[in-house]
């Protein structure tokens, strides 16, 4: 009978959100799979968890995680920490799931701190929905396509960013969104000097141009007006003549009575109306 394996939320900052829950499957895991062994080392000691550990990164998740699902088919129960907050969440933690499902290995969740969803309830921007988006890509041409993606987003984005490349990224999301779009860039969570900067993203570049951010910074940002939104996609179409937006349609061997329905969607009117008008100008 295979073991079981423990994705356990480590605080981002503040001891005391460490849960009692996570603290005992810790001490009673027969081995914990930890970001840094270094880091979690200090954690560890703190609530005199005696563990042993093995070390799970980006540039060891294959090898490690086959060698990780291979103990956890053996009858061991592993618990996996990152350094701050959730496993699998912008981490390598996924492909070790995703390793363990496939071998039919169970998987839990024990529940606790993530940066994204902390920042999220703190920027008084709406939570309904978001789109989270972790870091950014280091390619620019991936990065520059995701940028373009998030123009049209209408959901809350949330994003997270290193303080030495804070200044590049607020610049790169006023160029791609606007300098008017609400941020809420959130530093230091949970920890004593924790900050929750509310603004535009010009006044935001402005700011840290001006002050040195320090600490890992979650971005959030407010998401595409959707009123807005379809209003500039109905004033694309208008630079098209009715004529000429039937033929867009019809060219592409959609039927006459297809196209007046699409027609009127794209300009925001009634199909009735589109009819009337190409009977009066025919």
């Amino acid at each position: 009978m295979s073991g079981q394996l423990y994705l356990c939320a480590t605080p981002i900052g503040n001891l005391e959100d460490m849960t009692f829950r996570v603290v005992r499957t810790l001490k009673e895991v027969d081995l914990i799979a930890a970001e840094d062994t270094r880091n979690s080392l200090k954690l560890l000691n703190h609530f005199e968890i005696h563990t042993p550990m093995t070390s799970y990164h980006e540039f060891n998740k294959f090898p490690k995680g086959k060698e990780l699902v291979e103990k956890l088919l053996s009858g061991m129960n592993i618990a996996l920490i990152t350094d701050a907050g959730m496993p699998g969440i912008s981490d390598p933690g996924e492909e070790l799931v995703a390793m363990a499902v496939e071998a039919g290995v169970p998987v839990t969740v024990l529940p606790g701190p993530a940066a994204c969803v902390t920042a999220l309830t703190l920027s008084a921007l709406p939570t309904r929905r978001f789109a989270f988006e972790a870091f950014l890509p280091r390619d620019k041409k991936e990065r520059r396509v995701i940028l373009e993606e998030l123009k049209t987003e209408t959901r809350t984005i949330v994003l997270y960013e290193a303080p030495h490349r804070l200044l590049q990224t607020l610049g790169e999301l006023k160029e791609s969104l606007g300098g008017s779009r609400r941020i809420t860039v959130c530093r230091e969570l949970t920890k004593r000097h924790e900050t929750a900067y509310r603004s535009t993203l010009e006044e935001a570049l402005d700011y840290y141009t001006a002050n040195d951010p320090k600490g890992e910074c979650v971005l959030v940002v407010e998401g595409r007006d959707r009123e807005e939104l379809v209003k500039e996609e109905q004033d694309s179409w208008l630079s098209l003549s009715v004529e000429e937006h039937m033929r867009h349609y019809e060219s592409q061997g959609i039927s006459n009575k297809e196209a007046m329905k699409l027609v009127a969607r794209d300009r925001g009117t009634t199909k009735r109306e589109i009819y009337q008008y190409l009977v009066e100008h025919k």
